[in-house]
């Protein structure tokens, strides 16, 4: 009697399970990636509603109780408008505010970057010496202290009214809180990071590069946020002064015409404006975080 063997595998069958059981893990890692997107969509909307939320229900409450008190007040909408007179205004007059805002946005921008810059330049001179700290601190204190508007007309004598002058102008604004922050946060550095920097033999340059300048970022921003904003200020002042292009001369110009409508419209830019020069280091910040 000759014995069998056992019987031969269908690779037939096994192929199609095998390939079954790929298609099936696939999909389930396919819809499993597929859920947390929507979970992490979902968290990320909740959160920007907690966010968003309150300062929404703020302002609407505001709308309404500006426009009741515009209702019962015995005064002409051209001395306090409705915000729907308002509303037409900014509809009316949108591609002229954004212009100006433009112009605006340009000038405390190259403000603010230039100002910033140096401040971060005079932060590592004070960090680095006691004798630069002794000789910087009086001067950037005095230049934070000195009314803007008292510097403005000898820069614009100095430097003519463009630009670049109103952009300077913007700058001396956003010295003091970058300097100040920068140097608080290098200045409190950890002892035992710079102490393993130098373990390894690095340098007095990637020592700031690689440490000291990673250990600063969170004063860092916080000043150049607060310089951001005061550049935008800086900006809208010199160009009430110069009468100027941007969204301060049009507040200006609007005020003395009695378009109170349109003042407050571009008011309304302007606050917009300032807000997005306020978050724009905000969210670098988040990406530096991240990253």
């Amino acid at each position: 009697m000759t014995a069998s063997g056992p019987p031969a595998p269908d690779s037939g069958a096994s192929g199609a399970d095998v390939s079954g059981t790929d298609a099936s893990g696939t999909g389930a890692s396919s819809a499993s990636a597929s859920d947390a997107r929507v979970r992490r969509a979902a968290s990320s909307a909740s959160a920007l509603g907690a966010r968003a939320g309150p300062p929404l229900a703020v302002a609407v409450l505001a709308l309404v109780a500006w426009w009741a008190a515009a209702r019962t007040a015995a005064v002409p909408d051209v001395i306090f408008p409705t915000p729907f007179d308002v509303g037409a205004a900014l509809a009316a007059h949108w591609p002229a505010l954004v212009g100006a805002a433009g112009v605006t946005a340009a000038t405390a921008g190259l403000g603010v970057g230039g100002g910033a810059l140096v401040g971060v330049l005079l932060a590592a001179a004070m960090t680095a010496s006691e004798t630069a700290r002794a000789v910087v601190r009086p001067y950037v204190v005095a230049l934070r202290v000195v009314p803007v508007v008292a510097v403005a007309p000898l820069l614009f004598r100095w430097f003519g009214d463009g630009v670049p002058a109103r952009a300077l102008l913007a700058g001396t604004l956003a010295v003091f809180p970058v300097t100040i922050a920068t140097h608080q946060g290098l200045a409190a550095t950890p002892d035992e990071y710079l102490a393993l920097a130098r373990s390894v033999g690095a340098s007095s340059a990637a020592q700031f590069l690689r440490v000291r300048l990673p250990a600063a970022a969170p004063q860092a921003f916080a000043g150049l946020k607060i310089a951001a904003a005061a550049g935008v200020v800086g900006a809208v002042v010199a160009e009430f002064l110069t009468l100027k292009a941007g969204i301060g001369y049009r507040v200006f110009r609007a005020s003395t015409r009695l378009q109170t409508a349109r003042m407050v419209a571009a008011l309304g830019v302007l606050a917009l404006l300032g807000v997005a020069f306020y978050l724009l280091p905000a969210l670098v910040e988040r990406r530096v975080d991240r990253g």
